[in-house]
This record gives C-alpha cells, sequence and structure tokens, in this order.
C-alpha cells in the first residue's frame, strides 16, 4: 500500500484522484496509479488514454470520457474537457454533457465515491487540471495527484534521443501551440536541448521560429509521432530541412497533420547518436500486426512475449471448448483418481489441466487429490497450468515438447515397482493416438477418455477478416494444423505478403495445402521458439534493409504480389 493512500472516505466528501496516465504505452502506467485505478468508483478520462486506463478498472465501475476542445484542437489537454458517459452500471453518475469535467469531477466526489481524473502525461503539465484541483480545494473536496511519465520526457526516451549528457546542457519545454515570441526567442538564444510539443503540421514553422530567434538551420532535430506507442515513427532532419524531409516522406500534407508530436531539438538528438541509441524502433517486429489464431486463454503469453518484441498482437480464436457430449466417462476417471485406480495421470494440453480441474472443483476437490499419483506433463505450458492449480508435474519432456518426446522418457511398466498399471489420460476429442499407442506398447493400461471438446470458432469480425485476405497482417502464427485449416476456414486465406510462421513440419505441410508459402518454421514444437525464430527473422530483415540502405518497412508495407525469399 502507498503511503500516500487515503482511509475510507466520508459519506459527504468523496475522494477525487488525479492521475497521469502517461504519454501511451500502457506500461509506464505507475504502480500507484494502478492502486488508485482498483479502488474507483467513477473514472473520468480523456478519450485517448480511456483504453490504458480502464483495464485496470474494478468492474461495475462508471466510466465517463472527458474529450479536450472542439475537434479541431490540435493537442490533447488543451481545449475544454467535454464529457461524455461511456458506460457504467450503477446509477450514481448523471452526466449533462454541456458540464465541463470540473463540474463532473465535483458531483461524482459527492456521496463518499472515489473518482480518479485521468489525463494525457501527467496532470502537472496539463492544461486544466489545476483548475478542476482548485475546484475540489474550494469545495472541500480531498484529492490528490498521482504523476505520470510526461510525454515531453518519455517521447523522447523511447526515441533513443537523451534531452542531457555529461556536459550537462540546459533543457527547455516549449508548448509551439502557447509560446510567446518571448519564449521563442529566449529558446532560440540558448544553446541548450529544446523538447518542442506540437503538431505534425506545425512541426515547420516551430523550427523557422527557433531560426528567427538565432538557432542555427543545420542544428539537429528530430521529430516523433504517436510516441511511446507501436504506432511510434521518428524522422531525424535538422531546422533548415525537416519540412522536406517530412515531404519526401510523405507525411504531410495529409489530413492527420493535426496530429501531436514531439519534437527534440539540439545536438543530443544528432542522427549519429539516435542510430545507436534508438532502442524501441529497433525492436525485431517493431510495429508489426501479427494474427494469433489459437483459444484465447491459450494466446495471452504469446501475444506477451510478441510484445516484447515490439509486435502487435491480435487474437483471433479458431477452435472453441466445450465439454464432452457425454460426462459419465470423465466423472467415472475423476471419481477413480480418488479411489487409487490409477498410477499415472498425462496431461497433454492445457485445456485438459482446465477440464479436470473443473471437475474438481464440481466435487469440491482440490490439488490433494493427486497425492500418491504420477502427473506427466506434455510440456512447458502445460506444466505450469499444473503448477498453477498447485501440481508440480513429475515428467515433463526432456526433449521434444510433444507426446513423442513424452514418449522417451516415459519408464516402461514394472510390475515390481509399479502397484498399478493403469493411466488417466484426459484429452482433446480430436487428439492423435501416438501417446496411447505408445503407452500401451511400454506396457500400461490407458484409460483413454475425452475431457473436451474442440470445436471451429465463430468467424471474426469483418474487419479482420478483410485484413487477413487484403495483407493487413504482417504475419500470422500457425501452432498445429489445426489452426490452419479453421482460420482458412472462417476467416479466408491470408495475403501472399504475409509472414507465414508454422510450429513444425506437420504444421507448415498442411499451410502449404492450403496454398501458403512458409517463411518461417520454429527450431522445435514450442510456441515461444516459434515467435522467437519470427522474431529473428524480422531481425534478419530489418538488417538486410540497413545494409542495401533501403528503409525499414513492415510486410503489409509491400507491394501486393512482390516476391518473398523463404527464411532459413
Amino acid at each position: 500500500m502507498s503511503p500516500t493512500a487515503l482511509p475510507a472516505v466520508g459519506p459527504e466528501h468523496g475522494h477525487v484522484t488525479f492521475l497521469g496516465a502517461g504519454p501511451g504505452d500502457p506500461g509506464l502506467l505507475t504502480l500507484r496509479a494502478v492502486e488508485a485505478l482498483a479502488n474507483a468508483d467513477v473514472l473520468v478520462a480523456e478519450h485517448e488514454v480511456l483504453d490504458v486506463v480502464r483495464t485496470h478498472a474494478r468492474p461495475g465501475v462508471s466510466v465517463v470520457t472527458a474529450e479536450t476542445g472542439p475537434s479541431s484542437d490540435p493537442l490533447p489537454g488543451t481545449g475544454t474537457p467535454h464529457p461524455t458517459l461511456v458506460d457504467g452500471t450503477s446509477t450514481t453518475v448523471e452526466v449533462p454533457v454541456v458540464r465541463d469535467a470540473s463540474h463532473l469531477v465535483m458531483e461524482a466526489a459527492r456521496g463518499g465515491r472515489r473518482v480518479v481524473r485521468a489525463v494525457s502525461g501527467d496532470p502537472g503539465l496539463d492544461t486544466y487540471a489545476a483548475e478542476e484541483m482548485l475546484a475540489c480545494a474550494a469545495a472541500g473536496v480531498p484529492f490528490e495527484v498521482v504523476p505520470g511519465v510526461a510525454a515531453a520526457v518519455g517521447v523522447p526516451a523511447y526515441a533513443g534521443v537523451p534531452l542531457r549528457d555529461a556536459q550537462g546542457a540546459d533543457v527547455r519545454f516549449v508548448d509551439a501551440r502557447t509560446a510567446s515570441d518571448r519564449c521563442w526567442t529566449e529558446v532560440g538564444a540558448s544553446d541548450g536541448t529544446v523538447v518542442v510539443s506540437t503538431t505534425l503540421d506545425s512541426v515547420a514553422a516551430a523550427a523557422g521560429e527557433l531560426v528567427s530567434a538565432g538557432r542555427k538551420p543545420d542544428t539537429p532535430m528530430t521529430v516523433t509521432v504517436a510516441g511511446t506507442t507501436t504506432r511510434q515513427r521518428t524522422w531525424t532532419a535538422t531546422l533548415g530541412t525537416i519540412a522536406q524531409t517530412l515531404k519526401q516522406a510523405k507525411v504531410l500534407p495529409s489530413p492527420e497533420g493535426g496530429r501531436p508530436v514531439i519534437a527534440v531539438v539540439g545536438e543530443r538528438s544528432a542522427p549519429a547518436q539516435r542510430d545507436q541509441l534508438a532502442w524501441f524502433e529497433s525492436k525485431p517486429l517493431f510495429g508489426w500486426k501479427v494474427l494469433v489464431p489459437r483459444t484465447k486463454e491459450q494466446a495471452a503469453s504469446l501475444s506477451d512475449q510478441l510484445r516484447s518484441y515490439g509486435a502487435v498482437p491480435h487474437e483471433v480464436p479458431t477452435i472453441a471448448v466445450e465439454p464432452p457430449r457425454t460426462p459419465q466417462q470423465m466423472e467415472r476417471a475423476v471419481k477413480g483418481l480418488v479411489t487409487g485406480r490409477y498410477e499415472w495421470i498425462a496431461f497433454t494440453s492445457v485445456n485438459a489441466v482446465k477440464a479436470v480441474r473443473e471437475k474438481f472443483e464440481e466435487y469440491g476437490l482440490d490439488a490433494r487429490a493427486f497425492a500418491g499419483i504420477k502427473v506427466a506433463a506434455v510440456g512447458e505450458q502445460t506444466a505450469k497450468a499444473l503448477i498453477a492449480f498447485g501440481v508440480k508435474p513429475d515428467l515433463v519432456p526432456s526433449g521434444e515438447q510433444s507426446a513423442a518426446g513424452l514418449l522417451e522418457d516415459w519408464p516402461p511398466y514394472d510390475p515390481v515397482f509399479d502397484p498399478i498399471d493403469r493411466v488417466f489420460l484426459p484429452r482433446a476429442d480430436i487428439a492423435t493416438e501416438t501417446l496411447v499407442a505408445g503407452l500401451i506398447e511400454l506396457g500400461w493400461e490407458v484409460d483413454d477418455v475425452t475431457a473436451y471438446r474442440t470445436v471451429r470458432a465463430s468467424p471474426p469480425p469483418a474487419e479482420t477478416r478483410e485484413a487477413i485476405k487484403g495483407g493487413g497482417f504482417d504475419a500470422v502464427l500457425f501452432t498445429s494444423s489445426s489452426t490452419v485449416r479453421n482460420l482458412v476456414g472462417i476467416a479466408g486465406k491470408p495475403h501472399n505478403v504475409t509472414v507465414i510462421a508454422c510450429i513444425g513440419p506437420a504444421t507448415a505441410k498442411t499451410a502449404e495445402e492450403h496454398g501458403l508459402r512458409v517463411d518461417v518454421m520454429a527450431p522445435e514444437p514450442s510456441v515461444h521458439k516459434l515467435a522467437e525464430a519470427l522474431a529473428d527473422f524480422g531481425l534478419r530483415r530489418r538488417a538486410a534493409a540497413l545494409e542495401a540502405g533501403d528503409p525499414v518497412t513492415r510486410p503489409s508495407e509491400r507491394r501486393p504480389g512482390s516476391r518473398r525469399r523463404r527464411a532459413t
């Protein structure tokens, strides 16, 4: 618990937390921010940070967006906030659209409710947060401030542009929209680093102001849009060439010229230095939109790994898991676990663990029911699911993470050392017979039980289907032959510019049978090794582009029909 946490609020006055949501990356929320969001009764958030903060809010919270200014306002937080009710399961908040955010916050706080007012960046740099704080103070409503990472600081860090070094030059922060002539004169006369908050179509004008105020036209300058997100893009130029650079990059003119950007002016933004320090945009899959066609539960850890490589994972379930049509066989097997019928139980998937766990809970059992029974898991993910259940597997394949790998390590039945010769094998209805046949060959009796059924999932939304067939995805990960068949069946065949990554030879063969060209194959049948292999492919692709002097692009940015070489 944070030392700034307040005790329970009284019935007459609630409590308001002014919270900085950072510049865009959800991972930049502070621990204190997450704690405050988890305790909020009402969440008032700017539209651009709503998705960042609402993930940490508790179920049932009333959510209100505070749109800032008219739609023409180029910078977030610079216009009058207009609240709009997004959702809310309680009736504690009424939101007259004409009222500004300060009135909304005050009303929500009355009656003992905890309100979180989330703004982009840091509250101390938000145009209207101070006014809202003063309104709370005047009304006697207690409040606190949870600082956030300011865009003017966080974005340069993600762009690989340090603001200070050993020489310790001054750093000046300028909001180009509100900067006075005196402000431009002062920063123009300085030789320190200048961080300018502006918009894409106003960058050249800001550069002109600095040159007019005394800065040399050849002073290095970087411009970053969508900073700290996987849409981030940075251009390096000088004060005198930035307009031409953006024009040549076909960034301007553009209908999106009003997008906010952070520009850094000074020697620390020099191209040679940024090439070494641009850690974020140089991630192997930076900005790649990767399709993950698995069940939602299975996709979570894989998506987290892809994000660590800079990718934007898009989970599309291709199969749904349902109980067996006749549950009696599963019920008898679970009862047999308790009565000592089995020497071993072998789990071949996370879904098998889930099915047995649910049946245990139905009978009021827990992990203690596995006492005296040896437990095998086909791979690392299945083992992790068992450990989360409170069961440590006795056997996990030391080599290949598959049924064949499990059989290589499985001991043959020995009537001297094994009092019981029976194995319980809960699995899917469409599982192969490899493990059953192998166990029988080793002398074991096997109760092969259908623990769950796998059925084809419903088709994804039309927008996703169009992106799959039209080349909107940069890569797709196939983790089994069934994911290939099911994805093509419910959504269509991925476009030829999409990188196809398969978990093993059998899956690759199925992909090729469906007319897909396989670019990446995992060195071993593991979803995490598959993600690593795709990241290696992206890294080699990036290095080849840089070596050739070509711009680094994503596969989806290629022209349709362009040829691709198979990865080795």
